[in-house]
């Protein structure tokens, strides 16, 4: 089977901004790199319309950042791979990586993955997916074009779409289930200062209601348990994401909700294997820190093909 199958020096799972840089210094290092995304390369940068605490561009478009992260990586060689992983695990000295096309061989493996987005778990949230309900207002914000919406969160990533949506949107509820917010000053200023924004504090959604789309939410103050119903026709969820660490067949050391450790070198417990950017247990989860993350393990894999090649 080896014989048959191409061999990569790095494979890396990821196309975000952690996996493209991994693969722009995998590639100046001149080593057999591919990439495996499912999707557009770029990951969650083209769920950001804006970003503006990136060094170097004060305000670039996530799109545009991430078409120029993926040139800078076919500059250097990398390959990407429009594919789906599905398993790693390893084969004899090699990794085998399953994907929807088939599997890969590799001396070594990024996982840059990134996350899923944690779903809410309410009644109406799986049936009005796609027909109200979305993890991603960049993607779908355009659909509700003068319509009442929501948006539940308290992070950065949730104060931001609660703004964005107030090009499109006639009123936006923004729904904490806290007593205050997680994100940074200066987003939380924002959606203070705008008037289509309502907030919500110390308040859950319990139901998403509608017939063939949505139509309204149920909510509920947690001080009090009053509950009352909201008209909206939209509900964007933005309250995390759960690392898609479970690719790797065998145990990796992880903390309580799946995120992998590294040590300094970006290196876990099965040898050869690296991880980079939201997949790993970390303090901070900026596109800088996913970046940083990359260059490390990939100059990390560099310096494991060389040992493995040379035999020690």
């Amino acid at each position: 089977m080896t014989g048959e199958i191409e061999t990569f020096d790095v494979i890396i799972l990821g196309g975000g901004p952690a996996g493209l840089s991994a693969a722009i210094f995998a590639g100046r290092a001149m080593l057999k790199t591919a990439v495996i995304e499912q999707g557009l390369p770029g990951g969650q940068l083209l769920n950001t319309e804006m970003i503006e605490d990136y060094p170097g561009f004060e305000r670039i478009a996530g799109f545009e950042l991430a078409q120029k992260m993926e040139s800078h990586a076919r500059k250097y060689g990398a390959q990407i791979l429009t594919e789906r992983a599905t398993a790693i695990r390893r084969n004899d000295d090699l990794f085998e990586v399953e994907t929807s096309e088939g599997h890969h061989l590799g001396r070594t493996v990024i996982l840059s993955a990134g996350g899923s987005a944690v779903k809410l778990g309410i009644p109406g949230e799986e049936e009005f997916a796609g027909r109200g309900v979305s993890y991603c207002a960049v993607c779908d914000g355009a659909f509700f074009q003068d319509q009442i919406v929501a948006v539940v969160g308290g992070g950065d990533s949730a104060v931001e779409e609660a703004n964005f949506l107030t090009r499109f949107a006639s009123k936006v509820y923004l729904i904490h289930r806290r007593d205050n917010f997680r994100a940074q000053q200066i987003l939380q200023d924002r959606v203070l200062n705008n008037p289509k924004i309502e907030i919500l504090l110390n308040t859950v959604v319990d139901e998403v209601n509608g017939t063939d789309e949505m139509t309204a939410l149920k909510v509920r103050t947690l001080l009090t348990g009053a509950v009352k119903e909201l008209s909206a026709s939209g509900l964007f969820i933005s309250i995390g994401f759960r690392p898609n660490s479970s690719l790797v067949t065998d145990h990796a050391a992880h903390d309580p909700r799946g995120y992998l450790f590294t040590n300094e070198q970006m290196e876990t417990s099965i040898p050869g294997l690296f991880a980079a950017g939201d997949v790993r247990a970390q303090f901070a989860g900026q596109i800088t820190n996913a970046v940083s993350d990359g260059t490390v393990a990939a100059m990390s894999a560099k310096k494991y093909v060389k040992r493995i090649s040379n035999g020690r």
